[in-house]
């Protein structure tokens, strides 16, 4: 097993998801919830034992995103590591990332062979075939402009021809009124980007922003960035899956 850093990782005092995979691993408690607050909805819940599943437990966008992966393989905010376990079993070379040196330690202990620790954002190592960024992974951008900018900055860590596969939704929904019109602010921010802090046990994390983009906006997004854009599954409330490839490589 390899592990290797890039860039800072998140505090451990207010790393309340890593701490949760930690513990769960120690523990296998499966009432273990990771609290869940948010800027526009009531709190939420994650169940720590969700993060654990094996590749016979995951819903269908997750697996038909595991064979999207070809080559070389980064799973970016791996979390407690189960799709770059999956991945490995399959055979496929991957590398775990995540910026939380709880979840890394864990996933190393459940045996991914290959973890970085650190901040995507900070990584110059060797160029990936296929970045995976699963549980609307690609929301670690935070904004639209945030999503413009990685996008350019993903090209220095892709492999000519490589692709970012990700899933995102249109929460557009949230915002439906019983008539059917949408209680949407048009002078406001763009309504998929939310801010969220997390809490488990004694961990209480900083706030952070989460985007959730729709298809079309991201379709714009990618193609002004350079990618070809292959919508590869859509779900209930617009949860969609998609693969970006680099164009002219």
């Amino acid at each position: 097993m390899s592990k290797t850093t890039y860039g800072n990782t998140i505090d451990k005092s207010k790393d309340a998801m890593g701490a949760g995979i930690a513990a769960f691993f120690a523990d296998n408690n499966d009432d273990y919830c990771v609290k869940v607050y948010s800027d526009f909805s009531e709190p939420d819940d994650i169940p720590v034992p969700l993060l654990f599943r094996e590749e016979k437990d995951m819903p269908l966008i997750e697996t038909m995103a595991l064979d999207a992966c070809k080559g070389t393989t980064l799973d970016v905010g791996a979390g407690a590591g189960s799709h770059a376990l999956a991945l490995q079993k399959r055979g496929v070379d991957v590398t775990a990332m995540d910026i939380s040196t709880f979840a890394t330690d864990t996933i190393a202990k459940r045996g991914v062979k290959k973890v970085i620790s650190g901040d995507i954002y900070a990584y110059d190592g060797p160029k990936f075939d296929t970045l995976l960024m699963l549980m609307n992974g690609i929301g670690l951008v935070g904004t639209l402009n945030g999503l413009a900018e990685f996008l350019v900055k993903a090209k220095e860590w892709l492999t000519p021809g490589g692709k970012l596969v990700f899933d995102s939704s249109d929460i557009i929904h949230l915002f439906e009124d019983e008539d059917g019109s949408y209680l949407i602010d048009l002078t406001a921010e763009y309504y998929g980007q939310i801010q969220y802090w997390m809490e488990f046990k004694e961990y209480k994390g900083d706030k952070f922003d989460w985007l959730y983009v729709s298809y079309p906006v991201l379709e714009e997004y990618a193609v002004t960035a350079g990618y070809e854009i292959e919508l590869l599954h859509v779900g209930e409330l617009n949860h969609y899956l998609v693969s970006l490839t680099l164009k002219n490589s």
